[in-house]
């Protein structure tokens, strides 16, 4: 199965679907124009991933900001690592002083059966 890579611009996260680590990162901005036509081949993606995953899956959410439409479809890939089973985690990242990114992750937590991991970092960038 091929990864997924997609460069990140000032309104889109980078991405990187690893199939052989099962580490699948997103990180940056998602305020994109279109959420649902940006965030569509990464839940393909990830149903194309479920017939080959490796025993431990890993979504690693590494964003200072995201808006409202991409809230839903961060939401629709929770539920899809959530479909795939077995050993999938989430590893949400959050600067130290962002109290509203760690809530969303929180929230996000309860929504969903998943475990997550809250990770506070000094500089999302590093």
């Amino acid at each position: 199965m091929e990864n997924l890579e997609l460069i990140g611009s000032n309104k889109t996260p980078t991405v990187h679907f690893n199939a052989s680590t099962g580490i699948l990162s997103l990180a940056g901005r998602s305020i994109p124009e279109n959420s649902i036509e940006f965030y569509k081949p990464l839940l393909a993606w990830i149903e194309e991933y479920k017939s080959s995953q490796v025993e431990q899956t890993t979504l690693q959410i590494k964003l200072e900001y995201f808006n409202t439409s991409s809230s839903k479809c961060l939401l629709d890939l929770f539920k899809k690592l959530e479909a795939i089973g077995g050993k999938s985690t989430v590893e949400w990242f959050y600067e130290n002083d962002d109290e509203d990114m760690l809530e969303a992750g929180e929230d996000y937590e309860a929504i969903v059966h998943v475990p997550f991991k809250m990770i506070g970092v000094e500089n999302l960038q590093d």
